[in-house]
């Protein structure tokens, strides 16, 4: 999704098939992972003129895995 999300910021994903074929993945878990981030509410639309996925508005994304430091109570990311 990482990967994903910096191709929509810079409007160069290519048409569907295209960005499939970049990630090295097929079509239909593509279209999985986009249904997956619009389930988690991105604003998320494909631009025929652009040829590219968009965000039709300002988000933030962010993903990845968290340990708790129990000790000083602070968030680590795991490495």
């Amino acid at each position: 999704m990482e990967r994903i999300d910096q191709l929509i910021r810079m409007k160069a994903t290519g048409t569907p098939v295209e960005l499939a074929a970049r990630l090295e993945v097929s079509k239909t878990k593509l279209y999985r992972t986009i249904n997956t981030m619009k389930a988690l509410n991105a604003p998320l639309e494909y631009d025929v003129n652009l040829q590219s996925y968009v965000y039709v508005k300002a988000v933030g994304f962010k993903f990845g895995f968290f340990s708790k430091d129990m000790a000083s109570k602070k968030i680590q990311p795991y490495i």
